[in-house]
């Protein structure tokens, strides 16, 4: 990969190393430190630290580093179905696949291209994915990391096919957090979700923010642009925002379910929780030749920001 190509600001740097399994794996950085990981297997993103080298997404000690499986943790990308709203496998095929580097990929906007290190990945199907799932697309992920320590993850869906198809999605987002009992989020106040263990039934949040005592595992809806995760503890919150993301999808799997999981330990659910931008209840439906984009910028914030400095407010989207 010619770094010339993705490298826009002089500061930062890029590096391609090897995993544990001699898979090809990209290391963006920024002049403060900053860093963030993603592997050609599933185009996952595996880590992202901040400028004091502290991780911030979750990965469980008892993850399975082999493909072709998913890593448990990070930020996997489900594509072209969600969980198992269909009939491939489980959150779809993007994430099990091998994905290529694109040496020579489109710039950054003008007025964006100083402030990034930037990778771009590309996944077009195979003939055994054309078998399992037969429409032809190219899908483009750039992933940057800002001087801000921000990650912002772009998805480019593009149909190739000659026919229309439709398809679900989602950043499946692992945060790091303290200690789950002490962690509210904060924008999805009177929303509808589908509750899947409730055989996906529909209900409405009564809370003023969302808190954790049991299992969840929702699929919020029509969801605002920006969700803050907050983090009692460690006094930082997290804050989500996306583009062509309509739909939030939150889990943590508490103690029984967490025992039931082998690539997951006993006691992590306690410093997990997953909180998807996503496309779920209506599928993206792409005719031959359109391009559908999905956008998601993750930033820490100390929590003694407020809400109305995060545009939480119902009118600041």
């Amino acid at each position: 990969m010619g770094h010339s190509a993705a490298v826009w600001d002089p500061r930062a740097a890029i590096e391609i190393t090897k995993d544990l399994n001699g898979i090809d794996q990209i290391v963006l950085r920024n002049p403060q430190g900053a860093s963030a990981r993603v592997s050609l297997h599933g185009a996952q993103i595996t880590s992202w630290r901040n400028e004091n080298g502290e991780e911030l997404l979750f990965t469980s000690s008892k993850a399975i580093f082999k493909a072709p499986k998913a890593m448990r943790g990070g930020i996997p990308i489900c594509f072209p179905q969600f969980e198992n709203c269909g009939s491939l496998e489980l959150h779809g095929f993007a994430r099990n696949k091998i994905w290529t580097i694109d040496d020579n990929p489109p710039p950054l906007p003008a007025n964006d291209s100083s402030r990034k290190s930037f990778v771009d990945l590309l996944l077009k199907p195979s003939e055994e994915d054309m078998k399992a799932w037969p429409h032809s697309f190219e899908f483009r992920l750039r992933v940057c990391l800002s001087v801000n320590g921000d990650l912002t993850l772009i998805s480019r869906v593009r149909n190739i096919n000659g026919k229309p198809f439709n398809f679900s999605f989602a950043y499946h987002t692992h945060l790091l957090v303290s200690d789950i009992s002490e962690v509210r989020i904060e924008g999805l106040e009177t929303l509808d979700y589908l509750d899947n263990l409730f055989q996906k039934e529909r209900f409405t949040e009564q809370g003023d923010a969302l808190t954790f005592e049991s299992e969840v595992d929702r699929v919020y809806l029509s969801s605002p642009n920006v969700i803050a995760v907050l983090d009692h503890e460690r006094k930082r919150t997290f804050v989500i925002r996306k583009e062509g993301l309509p739909d939030v999808a939150v889990w943590n799997p508490w103690d029984k379910k967490a025992k039931s999981m082998a690539d997951f330990g006993d006691e992590e659910y306690k410093h997990m929780l997953c909180v998807d931008g996503a496309v779920i209840e209506r599928p993206v439906n792409l005719r031959p030749g359109e391009e559908w984009r999905g956008r998601l910028q993750l930033s820490v914030v100390p929590s003694s920001f407020c809400s109305e400095n995060l545009g939480l407010e119902k009118t600041g989207l």
